[in-house]
This record gives C-alpha cells, sequence and structure tokens, in this order.
C-alpha cells in the first residue's frame, strides 16, 4: 500500500533521541503522543483563536516504528468543527537519518475544545482560509 506524503508542512519536526527510548530501547509511543498532541494544539489554537484543550484522542494507530535518530515531521489540519469543538487529523511520518525515504509510524484523529479564561467552552469562529477551503474542495 503506497503511503503519500502531506503536502502541506509539518507543524512539528523533531530528532527521536535516546532519552525518548522506553526500557527496551525503542522510542516510546508516549513520546509520539505527545509530540502529536502538541500539533493538534497548535492547529487548534490557530483555528480558534485562543486557548484550547485536548479532550480525546480517537483511532489512534501505530502503523511501524521510530528508531532513535529518526527525523520525525508531525502533520495536522482541522477536519471539522462545532459550536467550540475541532477534530483535528494528526499524522507522524519518520525518515531514518541515512535516507530521503519516509514512512507514515501513526496516525489519530484529535478533539480538541476551545476554551475561555475560566476553562469553560467558549464558541469556535473558524478563519475565513478555512471556510474558503471548504467551497473549493
Amino acid at each position: 500500500m503506497e503511503q503519500i506524503l502531506p503536502s502541506m508542512p509539518p507543524v512539528i519536526r523533531i530528532i527521536a533521541m535516546p532519552g525518548d527510548t522506553n526500557p527496551a530501547g525503542d522510542i516510546f509511543g508516549g513520546w509520539l503522543l505527545s509530540q502529536m498532541d502538541l500539533a493538534a494544539g497548535s492547529v487548534a489554537t490557530r483555528f480558534a483563536r485562543g486557548r484550547c484543550v485536548t479532550a480525546a484522542v480517537d483511532g489512534m494507530a501505530f502503523l511501524g516504528p521510530v528508531m532513535v535518530g529518526d527525523e520525525v515531521s508531525i502533520f495536522a489540519t482541522v477536519v471539522g468543527h462545532g459550536r467550540s469543538s475541532m477534530r483535528i487529523r494528526v499524522e507522524a511520518w519518520r525518515r531514518h537519518r541515512e535516507s530521503e525515504d519516509v514512512l507514515k509510524v501513526t496516525e489519530a484523529v484529535f478533539t480538541a475544545v476551545a476554551v475561555d479564561a475560566n476553562r469553560r467552552p467558549r464558541p469556535v469562529t473558524p478563519p475565513p482560509s478555512y471556510e474558503q477551503e471548504k467551497t473549493e474542495a
């Protein structure tokens, strides 16, 4: 099955380091999840134009390993929204440091909720560019 790298730039690009490993020496899945959460949060905050919190992670799938030294690129995009929530598709791709080949290693859909100063849900007003992209698609 051919994998197609997203055409947008990554939200986060990071190198997996020895301190990111589990006791078996593999990159810890929780580290990868945290990088994905950071990317989802960044996209949600920009989309909602303010503070957001992660409410759920759906369909987390680990498709392949990440090794120490791999470059990990996290791609994230809003795929839907409600009054105060957003669904953000997040993919993690790895590139071995000595290669140009990339492989999708993880994907999930994050739900984020826009919150006010009192941490209560607040309405989301998508940026004009988001509505324009939906009408052009």
